[in-house]
C-alpha cells in the first residue's frame, strides 16, 4: 500500500486559497449595487494578490513534486551468510549491508560472489537461489552498474526473483568481475546520484577484501 505524502496539503494550499479568494471577490463584486473607486482598487488588489498565490502553488509543485509511492514489500525480514564464509568476510557483509540499508533507499539486498549469495538481508525474496540473468550478466561483463529506475516497466524484471515480487527499483553493482550486489527499493525512481555514487564505494571496498578473504575454490 503506498504511503500518503505529508506534504500534499501544504503544496496545494497556496492554491486553494487563491482560488477561494478569487472567487469571494467576484461574487463580492456582483453582489454591490454601487462600487465606489475605492472598492474597485481593493478588488484589483485583491484579484493581484489571488493570482500569486495560485501561481506560487503552482510554482511549489515543479520545485517541490511528489515523491514516488512507496509500496510495504512483500517477504519477511531476514539476515542470511553463506555458512562457509570467513569470519572476516561475514564481518565486512554485516557491515556494507548495514550502511547501504540505513543510509539508502534499500530494502532488499543481496549479494553473489563465485557462483555464491553470500548474503541476504532486508525484506528477503521467495527464492534463496540467484541465476543470472541477462542483466545481471550484462553487468558482470561489462563491470559497469544497471539502475533499473522503475522494474515494473521492464519485461526482464523476471529474473529478480529473489528479490521480493512487487520491488520498485533495482541497482545491480558489479563487485570486479566475479559478483555482483543487486539492491532493491520500495518505491521507483527513489535512487539519487549520491546514493549510486555510495553504493558503487562500498561495492568496491567490499569486491576487494572479498577478493583477499575468499579462495576461488569456494565458489
Amino acid at each position: 500500500m503506498a504511503k500518503p505524502d505529508q506534504n500534499q496539503v501544504l503544496r496545494q494550499l497556496p492554491i486553494v486559497v487563491g482560488i477561494v479568494a478569487g472567487c469571494l471577490l467576484m461574487l463580492n463584486r456582483l453582489l454591490t449595487p454601487v462600487l465606489t473607486d475605492s472598492q474597485a482598487r481593493s478588488d484589483a488588489l485583491g484579484i493581484i494578490v489571488s493570482a500569486l498565490l495560485i501561481l506560487t502553488g503552482l510554482l511549489w509543485q515543479r520545485i517541490q513534486p511528489k515523491p514516488p509511492d512507496a509500496v510495504d514489500l512483500i517477504g519477511e525480514e531476514g539476515f542470511e551468510l553463506a555458512a562457509n564464509l570467513p569470519d572476516a568476510a561475514k564481518t565486512e557483509l554485516a557491515w556494507a549491508s548495514h550502511l547501504l540499508l540505513t543510509n539508502t533507499v534499500t530494502r532488499s539486498l543481496v549479494v553473489w560472489y563465485r557462483g555464491q549469495v553470500l548474503l541476504r538481508r532486508g525484506v528477503l525474496g521467495q527464492t534463496a537461489t540467484v541465476e543470472p540473468g541477462a542483466i545481471v550478466q550484462r553487468v558482470l561483463k561489462t563491470q559497469k552498474p544497471v539502475y533499473l529506475v522503475n522494474l515494473n516497466l521492464y519485461p526482464g524484471k523476471v529474473e529478480f526473483s529473489y528479490l521480493p515480487e512487487n520491488t520498485q527499483g533495482v541497482i545491480c553493482q558489479p563487485l570486479g568481475s566475479q559478483g555482483v550486489m543487486i539492491l532493491g527499493a520500495n518505491a521507483p525512481r527513489s535512487y539519487t546520484k549520491q546514493d549510486e555514487i555510495w553504493v558503487a564505494g562500498i561495492a568496491d571496498k567490499l569486491d576487494n577484501t572479498l577478493s583477499q578473504l575468499l579462495q576461488p575454490e569456494q565458489s
